[in-house]
């Protein structure tokens, strides 16, 4: 008899399950309809809200990380993006969210389909919360089909539910050791492999990192820092007008949530409709030779460890290009995306005590004038 997909065999019991119970268990979380602050109506911060909209326009740019003090919008940001990302296809009854375009050939549900069902579904932003354990984030056997119909099933976890979506972390500095060591497994390899409790099974976990945290709380592993390919640094604002207006917006959602997205949904229709460009023109977007040239010759005068600085280089300022319609890379798209890219790859220098931002501005001044 056929096995449902994701079960393994258990003696005495019946292996089947119906697939609406499937589909039932394992379909995306339906929306709160909570209402969500508006991405564009968040003041200032413009290089998180950018990092974020790189982010979102071509995940293989790696991700953000976002340090910074208490209570600037951290949190707020990433949320705010979540409710203006385009929805996105995926196969019906997949667990795992594959695209019905190119499923996964390590997916057990969609291998083998030629022409699978599809349904639109809200792109996932999963929390990864401080105090998870592993079973939680990678997955386990499935307790209840367990109990009650004694099958070997597995239980997705966080990772799978975040496939072709975003994992948000927050706090990330204080994550335990063995969920960084299992993060870097998956950031690595596209995929987790889940072999305990008489199950082994690997799916596609391939997601946009997004990691935020105050510096003041410790610092972040280098294995798992050069995981993210943008990191931008936000500040308490210190101009009387910019705090005054935050207060006012804040008050103002807080009040009557529903109309205040009401008033700003002109503008997140707007920013959608730029993801949505962007996607469509990053395909068709040329990096000249020279602009590649520059970016290792930035990379050099830094001394950053590796070629994943010029790659993340390339790929942040390409997504930049197609948020501005741009058709060619250049160096003006270089110079703006640069420290975020950038500053959290520098090596420590005991001889130069300037903070990194200040550090790649001068590279830049240095390699490319003022």
């Amino acid at each position: 008899m056929d096995q449902a997909p994701g079960t393994l065999p258990a003696q005495g019991a019946d292996t089947m399950a119906s697939a609406a119970t499937r589909r039932r268990r394992f379909a995306p979380p339906a929306p709160t309809g909570k209402p969500v602050f508006p991405f564009d109506a968040i003041v200032g911060q413009d290089e998180m809200k950018l990092a974020l909209l790189i982010a979102a326009v071509d995940q293989s740019v790696g991700g953000v990380l976002v340090f910074g003090d208490r209570g600037t919008g951290k949190s707020t940001a990433v949320r705010a993006l979540a409710a203006l990302l385009p929805p996105m296809e995926v196969v019906a009854g997949c667990r795992f969210g594959c695209d019905p375009a190119k499923p996964a050939r390590d997916c057990a549900h969609c291998r083998g389909l030629t022409a699978p069902p599809a349904q639109t579904v809200p792109v996932p932003v999963v929390d990864l919360p401080l105090g998870a354990t592993e079973d939680r984030v990678a997955g386990a056997l499935d307790i209840e089909r367990a109990l009650a119909e004694g099958v070997k099933a597995f239980e997705p976890g966080l990772l799978a539910r975040a496939h072709r979506g975003f994992l948000y972390i927050d706090e990330v500095n204080l994550l335990e050791d063995h969920l960084v060591d299992l993060l870097l497994d998956v950031a690595a390899s596209g995929e987790n492999v889940v072999e305990r409790e008489g199950i082994s099974i690997r799916h596609p976990a391939r997601f946009v990192l997004i990691g935020s945290g105050n510096p003041e709380e410790g610092e972040l592993r280098p294995q798992l820092l050069d995981r993210f390919g943008l990191s931008v640094e936000v500040r308490t604002p210190t101009d009387l007008p910019t705090r005054v207006e935050v207060v006012r917006r804040r008050d103002s959602f807080e009040h009557d949530p529903e109309g205040f997205v009401d008033r700003w949904h002109r503008a997140a229709q707007a920013t959608r409709k730029k993801i949505l460009a962007a996607r469509r023109l990053l395909p068709r977007i040329t990096v000249p030779d020279a602009t590649v040239e520059n970016a290792a010759r930035l990379c050099l005068a830094l001394g950053t460890d590796g070629l994943r600085g010029e790659l993340t280089l390339i790929r942040a300022a390409r997504a930049l290009a197609a948020l501005e319609g741009d058709r060619e890379v250049t160096l003006a798209h270089l110079r703006r995306i640069a420290a975020p890219a950038l500053r959290h790859r520098l090596r420590r220098n005991p001889l130069d005590e300037a903070v990194a931002t200040t550090r790649v501005e001068r590279a830049l001044t240095e390699v490319f004038g003022a």
